[in-house]
C-alpha cells in the first residue's frame, strides 16, 4: 500500500527512557526531560522544535525473541500556553519517517491549538533517524529500470530475480530488525512514546498507512486513546496483498482524474480535448521511452513512479502536464528530467522502501505461487493499466521475504470513544470504501466525506468545512452528529477547487 537480558527489557518497556546524544535519562512525568534542539531537522519559524530519542526493545510480541532494542528518534513542539493534550502524528507509508511531521501539522493548527497541544512526530522504527535502520540495495533504483510491463517469460523471470535478489539484500544488510517490523510492533513502540512523555493518553493524527496504525493501536490500547482522527483510511477488512489489488484499481481513477483535468486546459498543454487523447499521448510516451530513455535517465518505469504523483496530490498536477506536454509537443526533455530529479526514487529512496516491504511483507500472509501474482497482474492490467504491474513489482519481495509474516490484524474501535474519520471521494492510494469499512470498525466514530475530492489526505490542507470539523474536535471532543446519508458519511463537505495551471497552484509538486 503505496503507500530490541528479559528483565532489563521488560524495564525499558515498562517506563520509558528519553535518551539526547546518547545520555539516557529518565523520561519525568511532564515529558520536558531529556528534549534539546534538533540537530538535523529544518527550524520552524515562530515555533519551537524539540528533539530526544526512546530506546524500546526491539521484540515486541508474536515474533522471534530478540534481545537488542530500538532507538526511536522524537520531535516535539511543545504547546506554547497550558497544554491540554499530546497530538501523535504520523505520515503514512509504512516506511516514512515521521519528525518533520510535527513541524507540519503544528503550523497549520490554529493558534489557539498551537498554545494547548504538544505535537509529537517520531521516524518509526527502521526508518529516519531511528536506529538500525533498514538497508538493502541502494542500487535498485538506479536507472534506467527495467520496464515494469514484462515483454515475455524472459522479461516476467528477470523481474522475479530481482525482486527476490532485493528481498535477500535486505536480510543481508538489515539483519533481526525485519523480524521486528510489523505494524503491531509500531504500535507497541507509540504505547512505549505514550509512557515515555508521561500521559495517561494521548491524540492521534495518522494519515493513510498512519490510519491502519492508529487503528491497530486503538485496537490494543483503547483507554489510552484520548482524540483519535484517520485521514484517508487503509481498508482494514483487506490484508497488504488484497489491498494493494483495490489501489491498483483506484490509482487507475485518479491517474485518469489527471487525464481529464489536462485534458480540461487543453489551451495551456496541448495534449489533447479529452482524457482518453491525454491518455493516449502518456502511453504512447511511455513506449518511446522503453525505446530510448530520455537522457539516458527516464525509462517507463522512472516515467511511471514520477507520474504515479498525480494520483497523490493535484499539486503534482501543473508540474507533471508540463512535462508530459514539453516532451509530446515540442520535443523537450528539460521539464521531464527536473519532475524525475524532484520526485523520481534515486538511492536514498532504500530505506524507505526497503523499511516499507518489512512491514507489510510481515503484517500478513502473501502468495507464495507465483500464478496467483501473474494472474492477479494480468487481470488487473487490462482493466486498470496505469500502475498494476508496477505495483505488482513493487510488493513482489513479499513473496521470498527472509522474515516471517504474522496474522493480518483485526481492528476493533468498539471500546473507543470516539474517532473522527475524514476521506476523499476519489482518494487514489486508498479507495473510499477503506474509510466506510474503517467507519463500521469505530461504531462510535463519525466519517466525514469530500464530496469529488482527488487529494490523499484532507485535512490542514484548505479545505475550511474539513478543517472546522477536525479543529473542532480537538478543541472540545466535538464530533458531526451521526447521519449516514446517501454516500455513506455522516458529514459531507464539498471539495476544494482543483489547480489553476495559470495561478499559483502551477508552482510545483
Amino acid at each position: 500500500m503505496r503507500h530490541a537480558a528479559a528483565r532489563s527489557v521488560g524495564a525499558i518497556a515498562a517506563t520509558g527512557v528519553l535518551t539526547v546524544f546518547g545520555a539516557v535519562v529518565p523520561a519525568e512525568a511532564d515529558g520536558t526531560t531529556g528534549w534539546t534542539e534538533c540537530a538535523d531537522l529544518e527550524p520552524a519559524a515562530q515555533l519551537r522544535v524539540e528533539c530526544a530519542e526512546l530506546r524500546v526493545p526491539m521484540s515486541r510480541e508474536g515474533g522471534p525473541r530478540s534481545g537488542g532494542t530500538v532507538v526511536l528518534a522524537l520531535s516535539r513542539v511543545p504547546a506554547s500556553g497550558e497544554r491540554q493534550g499530546t497530538l501523535l502524528v504520523n505520515p503514512g507509508g509504512p516506511g516514512s519517517p515521521g519528525r518533520d511531521w510535527a513541524v507540519r501539522i503544528a503550523e497549520r493548527l490554529p493558534a489557539d491549538l498551537r498554545a494547548s497541544y504538544d505535537v509529537v512526530g517520531f521516524d518509526p522504527r527502521g526508518t529516519g533517524a531511528s536506529t538500525p535502520t533498514v538497508t538493502c540495495d541502494p542500487g535498485y533504483f538506479d536507472p534506467v529500470r527495467p520496464d515494469t510491463v514484462p515483454a515475455d517469460e524472459e522479461a516476467e523471470q528477470a523481474l522475479w530475480d530481482r525482486a527476490a535478489a532485493y528481498a535477500e539484500a535486505c536480510a543481508e544488510h538489515t539483519g533481526d530488525l525485519l523480524n521486528h517490523m510489523t505494524t503491531v510492533d509500531i504500535a507497541a513502540d507509540v504505547e512505549s512514546i505514550r509512557r515515555a512523555l508521561g500521559v495517561e493518553r494521548i491524540d492521534y493524527l495518522g494519515y493513510s498507512y498512519g490510519t491502519y496504525l492508529g487503528a491497530v493501536y486503538a485496537t490494543r490500547y483503547p483507554d489510552r486513546v484520548r482524540r483519535l482522527v484517520l485521514d484517508s483510511a487503509v481498508n482494514p477488512d483487506l490484508p497488504w496483498y488484497q489491498g494493494n489489488l483495490a489501489q491498483s484499481r483506484s490509482l487507475d481513477a485518479a491517474a485518469r482524474n489527471f487525464f481529464a483535468w489536462t485534458a480540461r486546459h487543453h489551451d495551456v498543454y496541448g495534449l489533447g480535448t479529452t482524457g482518453e487523447q491525454v491518455a493516449e499521448h502518456y502511453y504512447a510516451l511511455r513506449e518511446a521511452l522503453a525505446e530510448q530513455p530520455a537522457a539516458g535517465t527516464v525509462g517507463p518505469t522512472e516515467l511511471e513512479s514520477v507520474v504515479l504523483f498525480a494520483a497523490y496530490t493535484s499539486a503534482a498536477w501543473p508540474p507533471l502536464a508540463r512535462a508530459l506536454s514539453d516532451r509530446v509537443v515540442h520535443g523537450e526533455d528539460a521539464a521531464l528530467l527536473a519532475v524525475h530529479e524532484r520526485l523520481g526514487e534515486d538511492a536514498g529512496s532504500d530505506q524507505g522502501f526497503g523499511a516499507y516491504l518489512a512491514t507489510e511483507c510481515t503484517d500478513s500472509p502473501w502468495p507464495a505461487d507465483r500464478g496467483t501474482w501473474r494472474e492477479d497482474a494480468a487481470k488487473t492490467h487490462v482493466e486498470a493499466p496505469f500502475v498494476a504491474w508496477n505495483n505488482t513489482w513493487y510488493n513482489a519481495p513479499c513473496r521470498s521475504w527472509p522474515a516471517p509474516a504474522r496474522s493480518w490484524v483485526e481492528v476493533d474501535g468498539t471500546a473507543v470513544g470516539g474517532a473522527l474519520l475524514l476521506h476523499a471521494t476519489q482518494d487514489g492510494p486508498t479507495p473510499l470504501a477503506g474509510a466506510h469499512a474503517m467507519r463500521a470498525r469505530f461504531p462510535k466514530g463519525r466519517l466525514v466525506v469530500e464530496d469529488g475530492g482527488v487529494d490523499h489526505g484532507v485535512s490542514l490542507n484548505g479545505n475550511p468545512c474539513v478543517d472546522r470539523v477536525l479543529v473542532a474536535y480537538l478543541r472540545d471532543g466535538t464530533l458531526p452528529a451521526a447521519g449516514r446519508g446517501a454516500d455513506g458519511a455522516d458529514l459531507t463537505c464539498a471539495a476544494r477547487p482543483q489547480p489553476d495551471p495559470r495561478g499559483a497552484a502551477a508552482g510545483g509538486a
